[in-house]
């Protein structure tokens, strides 16, 4: 039986040690779908998971080129953000497909691929609460064991 897993994070930093977490326990095929309002962390989170796994110096968010990839010692990560996407068959053009199969994926705002968002993707919510912020994974026991 699959449980969520959650995080508290107080802090940014807190943030980005969840990220860490998330990068050691990658594998290739991995699909890391992360939702959240404006600000919730998730590029913050993206990039801990990139900078964890990459000699990457910077990480800028893919606001507006949709996709950054970085090379890792065993997959490439890719990090999309679709915010800007103006309808789900744009993700066609952007090598999502590709990116699926070959790698691990990072997906900001994946409600916009609609149903091309695999059924296998790991679900990451983030929310505000309290003073901070609540990551959850949803129905993967590989994370469960995480702390």
């Amino acid at each position: 039986m699959n449980k969520s897993k959650t995080w508290f994070c107080a802090t940014e930093e807190d943030t980005a040690e969840v990220g860490r977490k998330l990068a050691k326990v990658a594998r290739r095929g991995d699909c890391f779908a992360l939702y959240g309002t404006l600000g919730m962390g998730k590029s913050v989170l993206c990039r801990a998971f990139i900078h964890c796994l990459t000699d990457a110096q910077e990480v800028p968010s893919p606001t507006f080129t949709l996709v950054q990839s970085y090379s890792a010692e065993d997959f490439e990560i890719y990090h999309f953000d679709l915010y800007r996407l103006k309808s789900p068959e744009d993700v066609f053009e952007l090598g999502m497909e590709e990116a699926l199969y070959e790698g691990v994926t990072l997906i900001e705002w994946p409600e916009k691929m609609g149903a091309y968002l695999p059924q296998k993707a790991i679900k990451v919510e983030i929310s505000a609460e309290k003073d901070g912020r609540r990551i959850s994974i949803s129905d993967h026991e590989r994370f469960n064991t995480l702390e």
